[in-house]
């Protein structure tokens, strides 16, 4: 009973977080990037700081280099001039810096494969923040876009305005015409009181005419 508690309480708590994810989704992803942009600040100062010590040690290699092809002429010309304790110390010396150099040159080494993989990883972080921006800016178009279509819809399936201002236009559309009422009334009217039959019979030649026409004025003035 307790473990099917717990694996509900952690479905319920996995569906939380899914939700706040995805409501918060564009606020996380300008987080992460930043975060990216702060770990590439850090890998690009650490780089600096390699490439720095690289140089510092390139500069004392070749300086003991130099140095050690300097004794070696010195003691040359010692051996020439007879000088073997002076030759032996030199040798000694040259002993002592060339050990140094070989360090110097071993530190070199491993400081060209530090700094030739984080500048890779360098390139390739900075590579990725600009994908990740640009897919930032294609999430905000496109849940811009959403939140459009959302309110459009809302807007469309809404039936409160839309329904109600379609019944009104119905009724109006639908609604009799009084002037036209009026005129059938009175037709009705007429033939109840058989005004129209004697007008259609005296139209005919059936008695005399019920109405004064255009013609019967213009017989008058002949």
């Amino acid at each position: 009973m307790l473990k099917t508690l717990k694996t509900l309480f952690t479905g319920a708590n996995a569906r939380a977080e899914e939700r706040v994810r995805d409501t918060f989704a564009l606020e996380l992803i300008d987080q992460k990037i930043r975060e990216t942009e702060s770990q590439l600040k850090a890998a690009k100062a650490t780089l600096a700081s390699l490439m720095q010590r690289q140089r510092s040690e390139q500069r004392l290699f070749d300086a003991v280099t130099a140095r050690i092809e300097t004794m070696l002429t010195r003691t040359k010309d010692a051996l020439k001039e007879g000088r073997e304790d002076m030759a032996t110390q030199a040798a000694e010396a040259i002993a002592t810096m060339e050990n140094e150099a070989q360090l110097r040159k071993n530190t070199l080494d491993r400081l060209e494969v530090q700094i030739s993989r984080l500048q890779a990883s360098v390139g390739a972080a900075h590579r990725r923040i600009i994908d990740l921006k640009q897919g930032a800016i294609t999430a905000k178009a496109m849940r811009r876009e959403q939140q459009m279509q959302s309110r459009l819809n809302s807007t469309i399936s809404s039936t409160s305005s839309a329904d109600e201002a379609e019944e009104l236009i119905a009724k109006v559309v639908g609604k009799d015409d009084p002037f036209e009422q009026s005129q059938i009334l009175a037709e009705i009217n007429a033939d109840l009181n058989h005004n129209t039959l004697e007008d259609r019979m005296a139209a005919q030649g059936f008695g005399p005419a019920t109405k004064v026409t255009a013609q019967d004025v213009l017989s008058r003035l002949k």
